[in-house]
Parts: structure tokens; C-alpha cells; sequence
């Protein structure tokens, strides 16, 4: 084919291409959308070091809690209400307009069974899902791209925005993709040492480990360019906060309204190790979550999204329910999670609050076991098998 033909060639099949493609572009369009609706997407924001849960959702009627914590507890004038009984720290003002409008929905005690105080020993917990007594390779995001992505064309079905993947996006076979900025991953991956090796690669002899590494390396220049290509769909015009989280979920935000195949998104935020001046650093990162969260939600309103996507905040654990001598709280047990989106079918306080009265060693009993959130998420949300995918049959709660 000669050079002439050959761009005669390129060209009609871009038309092609465009032409297959405008119909469902022109569609989203009439309706104000960048994607059609109905594609469910989850956003997990981890809130590393484990959170003070008491002050976070604050049992201000209980006179135990400020026993506990007479120096450390949040006044009852400065928490903000939600109900009768409890009301969310003042830092977390965002927090509380999205459940005023029935946007949020707070899920008190949870936790699971023979509870571990180590961050690294219970992160783990939680990003496999496992019983405190098993020890587990792979995460429960992971697992659930093992059901579902069997044969996927591209690997990019679950998304941390960080530097280093997370082990609850490890999965036995597939596994998410870590990143922080996609036109800088797309820049990189496209370095021609990394083209080098793969041409290289061709010729070798198979060998099953540097098979897999070559693999790896290719899905990920081909997942790279497919992010770039799909983030150049939408970009934000919203002000987010100039913090890591802000600018974290700006990038979430600008992929959730390009028509990309990603289904989970994972960010990270913290540290909320407060074992000691904990009210400067709470205060300071609620901060920080409510106001990239009230941009982050605006944002998918605007387009039409907030009906498809769910956020999940959770903590490896909370803290003791007492304060310590140096102005904060050590490790504890049971917490709180928020649930954020449009689509809710339960809002607000979806059971009761903390129980002072009935503490085990100074720490608060679970009475929900988060892989019933886990369970509820994939099964209800994401359309999984969550059996399968968490080894075990949980029960599902009724918030989607």
C-alpha cells in the first residue's frame, strides 16, 4: 500500500470510528451527560490510622462520653445534630448539608469479630476480608476483578489513585492499577526504554515469571493510553481544594464522567493516628474530607452522575473510648462508615448509636460486621456474586 492510499486508508477508518461512535455521544449530550446513566461505579475513601469514630459521630445526650473524655469530647453546641441523640463534628459541615438534602447515610459499630489493634494487621482484615484468624493474599476488590473481568480487554476496571497499589485491589489474577496522574503515567509509560524491552521480549524464550512481568507491562502502556484517551472526555471546571484529596478527587471526578470502563475507585486519606494532640489533626483533616467531598458531589450533580455512584469512608479501626494523658486516644475497636450517593435507599443514622454502657476491655462491641457492607456493595451495587467473591455468605443490609 502506497503512502497516498495508505492515508486515504487511515482516514475513512477514523470516520468509521467517529460515525459508530456519535450516536450514543449525541444521546448523553441530549440529556445533559457525558455518560449514559445506569453504569454503577463505587468510590472508596480510606481514612488511614484509625479514626476516632466518638468524635467523628458524637454521642452528645451520654454523659459517659464526656467522663471519658473531659478534655477531648466535643462540646454539644459546637457538634453538628443529626438526630436527637448524636451529632458529626463541625469540621465535617459538607458532610452534614449532603444529609440534610437525604444524600448520606451514617452506619454506627462497625467492625468484626476477635478485633486486632495493629493498623498494619487490621488493614489487612479489612482489605481481604478475611476472618481475623486468616491470613489472606488477596483483597476482596481483587477478587471481585477476578469474577468479572475474566477476559476484559482492557484492565482497568478498578483504579487507586495512589503511588503503590493497595492489597484490596490484589486480586489472584487481575489486579487494579495504581496512579496519580494519568497524563504523567501515560508520559512515562510511553518511554521508548520500556517499548525496547517488550520488542525485545518477543524474541525471548518463555519463562512463566518473566512472562508475567512482560504482561503486567504491557497491560499496563495499553491501560495508560486508554486513561489519557478517555480523561481528555471531561475536564473539570469545579474548584477543588488545592490538597492531595482535592486533587485526587478531581482526577476520580474527571474519569466517573469519561465513558471509561472503571467500576471501583480507591483513595486514601489520612494519617488519623491521633495518639496525642488529636483535636488539631482531626479537626484538620475533616477539614479537608468534607470540603473535596462537597466539590466531588457538586461535581457529579452537575453531570447528571450522583444517582450512579456510591462513596464508602471507612478505618481500619476506631479508638479507645477514653481519652489518653497526651490529648488523644489510642487504638480501639468498633467505628462508624459513611455512605454518600444519590441512589440510597436508606439515609441518614441506619442504626443506633455508640454503646458507652457495654464496653469490652474499655473498647465498643461491633454490632456490624463490615463484610456485610462489602457483601451489600457487590451484590446490590455492582451486580457480583458476593458470596463467592468474600468465601462466605454475608448478610445484606438495605442501604442500596
Amino acid at each position: 500500500m502506497n503512502i497516498i492510499n495508505r492515508r486515504r486508508f487511515l482516514q475513512v477508518g477514523s470516520l468509521a470510528s467517529a460515525a459508530m461512535m456519535m450516536p450514543k455521544f449525541l444521546k448523553a449530550l441530549e440529556r445533559g451527560e457525558l455518560v449514559p446513566p445506569g453504569n454503577k461505579v463505587l468510590v472508596i475513601v480510606q481514612l488511614s490510622g484509625g479514626n476516632d469514630g466518638l468524635n467523628t459521630i458524637i454521642p452528645y445526650r451520654n454523659d459517659i462520653y464526656y467522663k471519658e473524655r473531659p478534655a477531648l469530647g466535643i462540646r454539644r453546641d459546637k457538634a453538628l445534630s443529626l438526630t436527637d441523640e448524636l451529632g458529626i463534628h463541625p469540621s465535617l459541615a459538607g458532610l452534614k448539608a449532603l444529609y440534610d438534602e437525604g444524600s448520606l447515610a451514617v452506619l454506627n459499630n462497625v467492625g468484626y469479630p476477635n478485633p486486632d489493634r495493629s493498623h498494619f494487621r487490621s488493614m489487612d482484615i479489612w482489605h481481604t476480608a478475611s476472618q481475623s484468624s486468616d491470613y489472606w493474599t488477596n483483597g476482596w476488590i481483587g477478587r471481585y476483578l477476578d469474577a468479572q473481568c475474566k477476559g476484559c480487554d482492557k484492565p482497568t476496571q478498578a483504579l487507586e489513585i495512589d503511588d503503590t497499589l493497595s492489597l484490596a485491589l490484589k486480586g489472584e489474577v487481575s489486579k487494579g492499577l495504581a496512579l496519580t496522574d494519568p497524563t504523567r503515567l501515560f508520559g512515562t509509560s510511553n518511554n521508548p526504554f520500556f517499548k525496547d524491552l517488550l520488542r525485545q521480549h518477543a524474541h525471548e524464550e518463555e519463562h512463566a515469571n518473566v512472562d508475567y512481568l512482560y504482561k503486567t507491562m504491557g497491560e499496563t502502556i495499553s491501560s495508560a493510553a486508554y486513561i489519557q484517551q478517555q480523561i481528555k472526555t471531561y475536564q473539570s471546571k469545579e474548584a477543588y481544594p488545592n490538597t492531595e484529596l482535592g486533587r485526587n478527587m478531581r482526577t476520580i471526578a474527571n474519569l466517573i464522567m469519561s465513558d471509561i470502563n472503571t467500576k471501583v475507585y480507591y483513595v486514601s486519606h489520612g494519617s488519623f493516628d491521633t495518639h496525642i494532640n488529636q483535636q488539631a489533626q482531626q479537626e484538620r483533616l475533616f477539614q479537608q474530607l468534607s470540603d473535596a467531598l462537597t466539590v466531588f458531589t457538586g461535581d457529579l450533580k452537575k453531570n447528571n452522575r450522583f444517582e450512579d455512584v456510591v462513596v464508602m469512608t471507612f478505618s481500619e479501626f476506631g479508638r479507645r473510648v477514653s481519652q489518653n494523658a497526651s490529648g488523644g486516644t489510642d487504638h480501639g475497636t468498633a467505628n462508624n462508615m459513611f455512605l454518600i450517593g444519590g441512589g440510597l435507599k436508606e439515609k441518614g443514622v441506619l442504626n443506633e448509636g455508640p454503646d458507652l454502657l457495654h464496653l469490652k476491655d474499655g473498647d465498643l462491641q461491633y454490632k456490624v460486621d463490615f463484610k456485610s457492607v462489602y457483601a451489600t456493595l457487590l451484590g446490590n451495587w455492582l451486580g457480583a456474586d458476593d458470596t463467592a467473591i468474600l468465601k462466605a455468605k454475608y448478610e445484606h443490609l438495605n442501604f442500596v
